[in-house]
């Protein structure tokens, strides 16, 4: 270990961290819950604060950024409910991005709808109430179609109780995630213990009287401030930039209060240390990451994307390295990791094999994780052309328990872990300030593209994939050996540092500023042309969507292919008979029976036994369709986003739709022309659910029959099969068609991408 390091280690202040993330629990908007919310006057205030503890701590050029953003400030959301013989029961709600303003303590019936899903409101006239929903948002649906449906349907304001997924810590638990949603469908959150008494006073029934005083306001078109401190580098203008947001749900302290602390830290402690940059450091605090943005899908990272995109540009060529923070304090695995760019991947897992410090505190030790996903900040300032990582914070039970809950607080505070992070990252940004060429590997993107190809599917539609896998393949071994190259250069400038010979080191780095431009421009080449995101915000390469779509329609084809093989015998039959009425129905019906259980008939069980095969037949062959339409339900519910279609009405379905097509960038932030396609399946999913069901309901009326009722049932057998028939080949008629428009789209795709592969390689040979 280098002298510069040891005297690092030794500065830092765990102890300083840890009250510094303390201390930030003091600005909230709710002074019961807490929330330092997006454009809030405690958000303000903890930026205001930020700025002067770095300048106390001695970052220099401390800029308050500003940024655009819709704010909301959630002053408190109290509900009281009666009982007769006791007193009156008052429950603290936390509350979501949404605007619900009463005038004091108003009176309002609160109506329980269940899972809050378009069939939950039959019979129900929830107009002008509040409805109460249990949810469970890692497993089912986001906050958003279920409050969205409640103000379709006339409700004042949804009033969400944690069913799994979130908050299961205690019964006490509240929850807070962005909304998702317009802020003119109001939305909050209650405990289980607390819904518990509200269902146990409602008696069976599904309404109660409630009194509910609520301050949620949303102001669109407002501003906050993204804190910056700067520790300046010999090389002014080359930075290495760390980040952590200080918006919060609740006190916050692991989400993000001790990432901000231990951000501020590390730079204090390379100051105290002696430490003297070879590139300015910087130290961003981002506003509102939590939410910053009303009514779109991707409504969270805001403010690192107004940062790299608005506010400084110009860091993209200039930024070789973000390192994000988030809930660093506490172990969430047994094995750590660092989440990163493909094109990092090698550096850093070189990097982990040589660290100096100790991994004791991860029994698994500590590995490398590409590529990073949309949950943090990190994506936003990776898709601006910086490369970015952050440390593993999305794995472990921690999100299903105590994330975004009150119960974030410092009972789990974890200091080994912590102090190992303050160690690992420290470290690590002091090595990267001393590589000449950003280590870039491009060779790691291409084999990750190359392995995303689905070549049996692609070749069966006679797309152009081997071509692209072709030029992948060039691409991974040109991606590989400039990558070699430097590392030679690399550690050539860090031999000549080391020996104190700047003046040759600053000739190496000079020399090959261009390159290092070639590399940052390809890298955001890539993450324009090549990342792409899933309806569900999975980060994926363009062709992966479509191929998914193409598996799934083939897998729905041919359910329904085959429920159209289920449905045939009656049918065929009657045909070939040429029924023209009851009585040779009736007859058909008993021969086919007769053939089937001939056992009955030989017994000398005639006509009855006979109506009760033709029932067991229709039964049998009813269950088959069954079966097959839900295959084919099972196979559209995993395109695109319409596995909403199945719960929500068309309304809910198009707004959450639309508003990630047709809105402006403005809306959109990160998310803008990610995702490229989608296919409209909520008639055809509607009417294969109504199939289903018509199926089941026949199946129902007929067991029990008598032998009458059978005969005639049988006479409109032959038409509801043949209108079966004809809608199944609709249906597939139409999947088909969106077969086609899929091959298209992947067709596209590849193209697309073999052209920016071959730009790249290009681009790689020249250096």
């Amino acid at each position: 270990m280098e002298k510069t390091e040891e005297n690092y280690l030794e500065a830092l202040d765990i102890g300083y961290s840890y009250n510094l993330a303390k201390k930030l629990e003091e600005f909230r908007s709710n002074p019961a819950l807490g929330y330092r919310t997006a454009g809030s006057a405690a958000e303000r205030q903890a930026g205001q604060f930020l700025a002067r503890e770095m300048e106390r701590i001695g970052f220099s050029d401390v800029s308050c950024d500003r940024i655009d953003v819709d704010a909301w400030e959630f002053e408190r959301a109290e509900l009281t409910v009666e009982e007769a013989g006791r007193a009156p029961h008052h429950f603290q709600l936390g509350a979501y991005q949404t605007h619900f303003v009463t005038d004091g303590p108003e009176i309002f019936s609160l109506v329980d709808v269940g899972r809050g899903t378009a069939a939950d409101y039959e019979g129900l006239d929830v107009t002008g109430k509040l409805v109460l929903a249990s949810i469970n948002q890692r497993e089912e649906w986001w906050i958003n179609y279920p409050v969205y449906q409640a103000s379709c349907k006339g409700a004042l304001a949804l009033i969400a109780v944690q069913d799994g997924g979130y908050g299961n810590v205690d019964e006490k638990a509240l929850n807070a995630q962005d909304i998702a949603g317009p802020e003119d469908a109001p939305a909050f959150s209650i405990s289980r213990a607390d819904a518990a008494v509200l269902k146990r006073l409602m008696h069976g029934e599904k309404e109660i009287t409630v009194q509910f005083d609520a301050v949620s306001r949303i102001r669109r078109d407002a501003h906050t401030c993204n804190i910056v401190g700067r520790l300046p580098g010999r090389h002014r203008d080359r930075y290495l930039m760390l980040s952590a947001h200080y918006d919060s749900y609740f006190d916050g302290f692991q989400d993000d209060n001790t990432a901000i602390s231990m951000m501020l830290e590390i730079g204090r402690a390379l100051k105290e240390s002696g430490y003297e940059p070879e590139n300015t450091i910087l130290f961003c605090a981002m506003a509102s990451e939590e939410w910053g943005v009303c009514d779109s899908k991707y409504d969270w990272s805001t403010g690192a994307y107004e940062e790299v995109f608005r506010v400084h540009p110009e860091w993209r060529g200039k930024v070789i390295a973000d390192f994000n923070f988030e809930l660093p304090a506490l172990m969430h695995k047994a094995q750590d990791a660092i989440h990163s760019t493909h094109e990092y991947r090698t550096f850093l897992e070189t990097f982990l094999k040589e660290l100096p410090v100790s991994t004791a505190c991860y029994p698994e030790g500590i590995c490398v994780s590409t590529p990073i996903e949309t949950w943090s900040d990190d994506f936003s300032i990776a898709i601006a052309g910086i490369p970015s990582m952050v440390n593993n914070f999305s794995d472990g039970s921690f999100m299903e328990t105590h994330y975004h809950s009150q119960f974030d607080n410092d009972e789990f505070y974890d200091e080994k872990v912590y102090r190992f992070h303050h160690e690992l990252y420290g470290l690590l940004l002091m090595r990267m300030d001393r590589l000449a060429v950003a280590p870039l590997n491009f060779g790691e993107l291409f084999a990750r593209v190359r392995q995303s190809l689905d070549r049996e599917q692609t070749k069966a539609y006679g797309l152009p994939v081997q071509a692209l896998a072709d030029l992948l393949e060039e691409g991974e071994l040109q991606g590989r050996l400039v990558y070699a190259k430097i590392c030679e250069i690399n550690a050539w400038y860090d031999r000549l540092l080391r020996e104190g010979n700047r003046q040759e080191a600053e000739e190496l780095f000079q020399a090959v500023r261009e390159m290092e431009q070639t590399l940052l421009a390809l890298f955001y080449q890539e993450q324009s042309e090549l990342v792409t995101l899933s309806w569900h915000d999975d980060v994926l390469f363009p062709q992966e969507t479509a191929q998914n779509n193409l598996r799934c329609l083939e897998a729905a084809i041919e359910a329904l292919r085959e429920a159209q093989k289920a449905a045939e015998p009656n049918q065929v039959a009657n045909e070939q008979a040429g029924v023209g009425d009851a009585e040779q129905v009736a007859n058909r019906q008993a021969g086919a029976a007769d053939g089937e259980h001939g056992e009955n008939a030989k017994a000398g069980v005639a006509g009855v036994e006979q109506t009760c095969g033709e029932q067991a037949e229709t039964f049998r062959q009813a269950n088959g369709v069954q079966a097959y339409i839900r295959k084919a339900l099972e196979a559209l519910y995993e395109i695109d986003n319409n596995r909403y279609a199945f719960q929500f009405d068309e309304e809910v379905y198009r707004h959450f739709t639309d508003y990630v097509l047709s809105q402006p960038e403005s809306r959109t932030k990160w998310g803008t022309g990610r995702i490229r396609d989608h296919e409209n399946l909520y008639a055809l999913v509607r009417s294969l659910m109504t199939e289903l069901a018509e199926t089941s309901s026949d199946d129902s009326a007929s067991r029990g029959e008598g032998e009458s009722d059978a005969v005639m049932r049988s006479v409109h057998a032959t038409e509801q099969e043949a209108a079966r028939q004809q809608r199944l080949k609709e249906a597939r008629t139409w999947l088909e068609q969106a077969k086609l428009r899929q091959i298209a789209c992947c067709r596209r795709d590849l193209e697309g991408m073999q052209k920016t592969v071959q730009e790249m390689i290009a681009k790689l040979q020249t250096l």
